[in-house]
């Protein structure tokens, strides 16, 4: 599996496709969860991305159980040095209930708590994971760096916020001398929702065209989560949410059939090509629940788009 470079001169090298952990420990047991990790690896894969709040939400979470299973396989493995991991603070609850924020004691709490789940002293990529607009930027960003400066984390990213908000933001640490946010983490796959939608799971953000001019003109790194849409792309018990329900959609889905029909791949591999394939090209979060669907995506890797292909696709709005 080739490897890029992290923007922003950190040194660090991500795999092409990133392995979600979001439901490890909680929907996925710990034995299929250490089976899936041991292919990712196995197939070259080294970025795993998880958060302190995963998953709070599923009957009996209560959070930090994904950490905790990776966490087990980290020391059951002995690999934590040849790996990349992103972890995330901000989307945790709060103790009077809502978002738990982006407060320096937040962030130096939940950081030493993810540390001590995954049982490392560093996270390679800590994520803003959700916009906070009641803290301060500056109380944030001055805690974030903080967490640079005393090497427990490398580099720093934003998840699920708006354009301007991540300009922003990276204005007021570069007149700082602060570590900027380098790494973005948004849903974003083929698919596209209607223009103006506010997608209904709170918190979560899709990314627009004002956000990939950033990534691209900045260069920033972009990684995409529900690139997948949940299953939709092959699964016909799996509809889509109703506000994709639109004309674009309908265009895509067959320039896309057609285009797996031509390569002889499955739907899911031609959308992750083409997200790895673009300008810019982003990384893919894929989550998955068992060994035969993580290679089916890992085929994904080997797969490149014919350009007249990649340019019908990108047509098809």
């Amino acid at each position: 599996m080739r490897r890029r470079e992290l923007s922003g001169g950190s040194g660090i090298q991500v795999s092409q496709l990133c392995l979600g952990a979001m439901s490890f420990g909680t929907v996925i047991d710990e034995a299929t969860s250490f089976a899936i990790l041991d292919r990712f690896v196995e197939a070259g894969g080294t970025t795993i991305d998880t958060a302190n709040c995963y998953s709070f939400w599923v009957p009996g979470g209560s959070g930090g159980e994904s950490e905790t299973v990776l966490g087990r396989w980290l020391a059951s493995r002995g690999n934590r040095d040849d790996l990349v991991l992103a972890s995330k603070v901000g989307s945790g609850l709060a103790a009077g209930g809502g978002a738990e924020g982006l407060g320096a004691s937040v962030i130096r709490e939940q950081l030493a708590g993810s540390l001590k789940r995954l049982g490392v002293d560093h996270l390679d990529v800590y994520y803003a994971h959700r916009e906070d607009r009641v803290t301060s930027d500056e109380e944030t960003l001055a805690t974030f760096h903080e967490a640079v400066t005393e090497g427990r984390v490398r580099t720093l990213g934003a998840s699920n916020h708006a354009a301007w908000r991540l300009a922003e933001t990276r204005a007021l640490a570069s007149a700082r001398g602060w570590t900027p946010y380098t790494v973005v983490q948004q849903r974003y796959s083929y698919l596209l929702p209607r223009p103006a939608t506010v997608l209904p799971e709170g918190g979560h953000v899709h990314a627009g065209d004002e956000l990939l001019d950033l990534v691209r003109s900045r260069d920033l790194t972009m990684f995409a989560y529900s690139t997948l849409l949940w299953g939709t792309y092959t699964r016909s018990d799996k509809p889509l949410p109703e506000h994709y329900a639109h004309p674009g959609t309908e265009r895509r889905l067959r320039v896309l059939g057609e285009a797996a029909a031509e390569l002889g791949v499955t739907p899911n591999q031609v959308v992750l090509s083409w997200l790895t394939g673009g300008d810019p090209a982003i990384v893919p979060i894929v989550g998955v629940s068992s060994v035969a669907q993580l290679d089916e995506c890992l085929a994904a890797a080997d797969l490149t788009l014919p350009t007249e292909l990649r340019r019908r696709m990108d047509e098809a709005a």
